[in-house]
C-alpha cells in the first residue's frame, strides 16, 4: 500500500472518529426513554388530579418528539399545540409564559412565534433539567387553561429531578 493512501486513510479515520466524538458530547445531555416517560407520567396524574384533559408532548435535547399522550377526549387541536410548546420551550430554553411576555406588540421579539414552522408563546412549555441544572429536554401541555398547562407541564419537569 502506497504512503499517500495510508494518509488518506488515517485522515479518514481521525475525521471519523472526531464526528463520532461531537456526536457523543450532544448525547450526554439528552433526556433518556426513562425520563421522558416519567415526566409525562407524573404530568398525566397532575392533570387527572385536576380533572383536566390534555395532551402532553415531551422532546429531546434536540427538540424532537421523545414521549406524547393524548389523554381520552381532550382536543385534536391541542396535539400540535402541546408538541409545539415543548419545542418552543427548547428551542429557547425558557418557559413559554415567559416567552410570551417578550412577544408582545412592542415588544423586543414580536412576532417570533411566526418562525421555525410556528412556535407557541403562552404557558404551557417548560424546558426540563437534569439534577446538575443541564437542559435535557422539554414538556409541553395543551388542552386546559393556560394556568392550568402550565402546573401540570411543571409538575412533569420537576419530577425529573425529585
Amino acid at each position: 500500500m502506497s504512503t499517500l493512501k495510508q494518509l488518506k486513510i488515517c485522515i479518514v479515520t481521525l475525521v471519523l472518529t472526531l464526528l463520532s466524538n461531537v456526536a457523543q458530547a450532544q448525547i450526554t445531555n439528552d433526556i433518556s426513554h426513562n425520563e421522558a416517560f416519567k415526566a409525562l407520567l407524573a404530568a398525566k396524574k397532575n392533570a387527572e388530579e385536576s380533572n383536566v384533559l390534555v395532551n402532553i408532548a415531551v422532546v429531546d435535547a434536540g427538540a424532537n418528539l421523545k414521549a406524547f399522550v393524548r389523554m381520552d377526549e381532550s382536543y385534536l387541536g391541542s396535539i400540535d399545540v402541546a408538541i409545539k410548546k415543548a419545542k418552543t420551550a427548547r428551542y429557547f430554553n425558557i418557559d413559554t409564559g415567559k416567552l410570551g411576555e417578550l412577544t408582545q406588540p412592542g415588544g423586543i421579539i414580536y412576532n417570533i412565534e411566526l418562525t421555525n414552522q410556528g412556535l407557541v408563546s403562552f404557558p404551557g412549555g417548560i424546558p426540563i433539567k437534569n439534577k446538575d441544572g443541564k437542559i435535557i429536554g422539554a414538556i409541553g401541555v395543551s388542552g386546559g387553561t393556560i394556568e392550568q398547562d402550565r402546573a401540570i407541564a411543571m409538575a412533569g419537569a420537576k419530577s425529573i429531578i425529585d
